[in-house]
């Protein structure tokens, strides 16, 4: 970008978040998606100067992409300025904190986030006790105990009745995955597949640490369990080794959240076995 374009963008960014004007938060939100870093960081800092004038919500689904920016300031003040949207921002709450406990990640950054999510979590819990909570499986109204309790276990509302039965259901499928690795990769970790087998060798060669199908992270609401997680590059990958017409349907759902929540995701297949680093660098070499 030409330098005196680039310098006029950065000023409309500062002068848009010292305006006070919640209507600028359109333009901001453009500000940041500039190809260029120092935009994408002002406007991003000008959006946390508006929180309690814009919308709130808007201002959140904006900054959340940020968090997964390549430059270490555009993650800082998009997780500052998500601080202050509060509520708002609970869904950045899982991002969050994985910044803060990312070696990798810059001090600054590791430090705002753990604040962000202590910030946050304590503003949904001061929203939650002013509303009604329902179980999300029969409906019937929650008590304080019982809302909190759930929450806490599954990120969503359960009666007692209705969190026993979740529990079971719960445990019964970790005990079925758990049954399923039955094959092992050269560094000792149990997999599910052939497929699942070949990345973990691939990581393991090309020294990439990874975490191996982790307990469930929700994304919008939903339950997911990925089955690799790279916590140097902010990268999931999913193995999608199934060709059922109910798998399918499952993969494409999943897919879906990824991209609602800007995940980075990378999706390798059986087609892909045959030369799985290849193609497994070959799709990380765009987060790199």
């Amino acid at each position: 970008m030409d330098k005196k374009l680039e310098q006029q963008f950065r000023q409309r960014a500062v002068d848009l978040g010292n305006s006070g004007d919640p209507a600028a938060l359109p333009e901001l939100a453009q500000l940041a998606r500039s190809p260029v870093a120092n935009v994408r960081r002002l406007a991003a800092s000008a959006m946390g100067k508006l929180a309690g004038l814009a919308d709130a919500d808007e201002a959140a689904s904006v900054l959340h992409p940020l968090l997964s920016d390549t430059h270490p300031q555009v993650r800082q003040y998009a997780i500052r300025a998500l601080k202050l949207y509060g509520v708002a921002a609970k869904s950045a709450l899982p991002d969050l904190r994985d910044i803060a406990a990312n070696p990798v990640e810059k001090d600054y950054n590791q430090r705002d986030a753990a604040l962000a999510v202590e910030y946050i979590t304590e503003a949904v819990r001061i929203a939650d006790e002013q509303v009604v909570h329902l179980c999300k499986r029969c409906g019937v109204r929650l008590a304080p105990d019982e809302y909190v309790r759930s929450r806490k276990a599954f990120q969503r509302p359960f009666c007692d009745h209705c969190f026993d039965e979740v529990f079971l259901e719960r445990r019964n499928y970790e005990i079925k995955v758990e049954l399923q690795k039955n094959i092992r990769s050269k560094d000792g970790t149990w997999v599910q597949s052939e497929g699942e087998r070949l990345i973990c060798e691939a990581l393991k060669a090309e020294g990439i640490r990874y975490r191996y199908d982790e307990r469930f992270r929700i994304l919008d609401g939903y339950a997911i369990r990925p089955d690799f997680y790279l916590p140097e590059f902010d990268v999931y990958i999913e193995y999608w080794g199934m060709d059922t017409a109910d798998y399918k349907i499952g993969m494409l759902k999943k897919q879906q959240l990824y991209q609602q929540q800007s995940k980075r995701l990378i999706s390798l297949y059986p087609v892909d076995k045959p030369a799985m680093r290849a193609r497994l660098l070959e799709k990380l070499r765009q987060y790199r």
